[in-house]
């Protein structure tokens, strides 16, 4: 109890201390005004020499004014990944979808031909799990290095056709190891033939290697074809690292597993069709989740296949539901096939002034495999941000197994399913900022709420906290 009261005071005052400090010690560079006229643009050539760079304050375009070519030109001559006709800023993560309004931090270049865009994260932070409770379950801390990075060049193929690369990598491996980082509550993979189990697993280095053709019909009818080794299937929302709700959260959600762990699969294919305001997708891919070799790259197998609808009926929405049929993700679980079944919605909406705007996502997720092992996720999140300041929360209500949580056998007699909810809040402040790259901090404290059969295992409200610096490129610049 001496350890667990020495981390909880630790942790308060650390946080107590570190923002008013930060209020104290800003050092923001305001983005440089263009005070030159407004040029014309070669929407074919891409030709940007002459262009003053400058931030595109989304905060500040009406959304619900535009139509889609003054979109295009608003943010940069860089459209959506696989149409045309659509703004860059519905991209999600695979072929996925958010919402028109959605802001976008990254690094853009442009040439003649091609147009390149960089965005990514790296958060150095200090975690403490379940710091009330020594000595039980998931009762760790650790210095972690949550981290990810996602490149993509596109170039228009004629007048109608669209060419979309895309990499993403992830330094997970080499800066918090096999185990991954602490996470209470957290399951899914494994290390050294073990269930990580309190622990969200490293993502491989090559997290995506894609390729995608579009070729636009007309103004609203697109078909698309993407291969990804590895890459993302149509199924779930857009992952939780893309999701602008979750832009200053380090943690993954407690219902990956549930909702969109599939973003990492060695090998996949989907082929898309939009309709309008709507995008009919459909998958085939490795069911097989990731090995514990983080470097290489996984048999591809074919052997899982999935369906999903998009829909954004206004610049300010987005929503999905999807179906998946996985052959065994888990080794571990003996060969246990998994349907999977997700709905999100996501809002996004820009508030008045600079960098200052809101993002919700509202995901249920439900595994199915077979009998009476049907496991429930639901997560609600948001982002509120005010320039330098962003206070942002989650909220988590999984189902998890005796298994999912490594415990004594006997108690699945008693009870299948163990419900397991979670609230944290956090507060993200900007401290400096130099070539459109922004230095954060900020922290956070999450509460859970557990069956009385888990409390023996983790203890009375288990509590979790962390403090942490991170880098992230700024408001996109043209």
């Amino acid at each position: 109890m001496r350890n667990s009261k020495l981390k909880m005071l630790a942790l308060a005052g650390i946080m107590t201390a570190y923002f008013p400090l930060l209020a104290q010690h800003e050092h923001h560079q305001e983005p440089r005004k263009d005070s030159a006229k407004p040029a014309t643009h070669d929407m074919k050539g891409m030709d940007h020499k002459g262009m003053k760079p400058d931030t595109v304050d989304h905060s500040k375009m009406d959304h619900s004014k535009m139509d889609q070519g003054n979109m295009q030109h608003d943010v940069g001559h860089m459209t959506h990944s696989f149409s045309l006709s659509l703004p860059m800023t519905r991209n999600g993560s695979g072929t996925g979808w958010q919402p028109d309004a959605t802001p976008m931090y990254a690094y853009m270049k442009h040439t003649n031909k091609w147009s390149y865009m960089l965005h990514g994260s790296v958060f150095l932070r200090y975690t403490a799990q379940n710091f009330n409770n020594d000595g039980l379950k998931g009762s760790k801390s650790k210095v972690s290095v949550p981290n990810w990075f996602m490149g993509m060049a596109q170039r228009q193929v004629g007048k109608n056709g669209l060419l979309n690369v895309r990499a993403m990598v992830s330094l997970d491996r080499l800066f918090d190891g096999g185990a991954g980082y602490p996470l209470l509550f957290q399951s899914g993979e494994t290390w050294k033939g073990e269930p990580l189990i309190d622990k969200q697993h490293p993502h491989d280095l090559i997290s995506e290697l894609s390729v995608a053709y579009t070729q636009r019909l007309n103004e609203n009818i697109d078909l698309t074809l993407y291969a990804g080794y590895p890459g993302e299937p149509a199924l779930g929302p857009t992952a939780f690292m893309h999701r602008m709700s979750a832009f200053n959260n380090p943690d993954a959600v407690l219902g990956h597993h549930w909702q969109d762990a599939t973003h990492i699969t060695f090998g996949v294919v989907t082929a898309g069709i939009r309709l309008w305001k709507f995008k009919l997708e459909g998958s085939s891919f490795t069911g097989r989740e990731p090995n514990e070799n983080r470097f290489d790259f996984d048999k591809p197998r074919f052997d899982s296949y999935s369906y999903r609808l998009l829909f954004n009926p206004s610049t300010n929405w987005a929503l999905q539901v999807s179906r998946g049929f996985i052959k065994n993700p888990e080794p571990l679980h003996g060969g246990e096939n998994v349907d999977r079944t997700t709905a999100s919605v996501q809002h996004s909406a820009n508030l008045n002034g600079k960098n200052k705007w809101i993002s919700t996502s509202a995901v249920w997720g439900l595994n199915e495999a077979g009998g009476h092992h049907k496991e429930h996720s639901v997560l609600l999140e948001s982002n509120l941000q005010l320039d330098k300041w962003a206070v942002y929360g989650r909220y988590e209500r999984v189902q998890k197994s005796v298994n999912e949580l490594g415990l004594p056998g006997n108690l699945s007699l008693r009870k299948d399913q163990f419900p397991v909810s979670m609230f944290s809040i956090g507060l993200n402040r900007q401290i400096a900022s130099f070539q459109n790259t922004l230095l954060q901090a900020g922290g956070q404290i999450g509460i859970y709420s557990i069956d009385k059969l888990l409390k023996p295992f983790y203890g009375d409200t288990p509590l979790s906290g962390q403090v942490y610096l991170r880098i992230t490129p700024g408001l996109m610049r043209m």
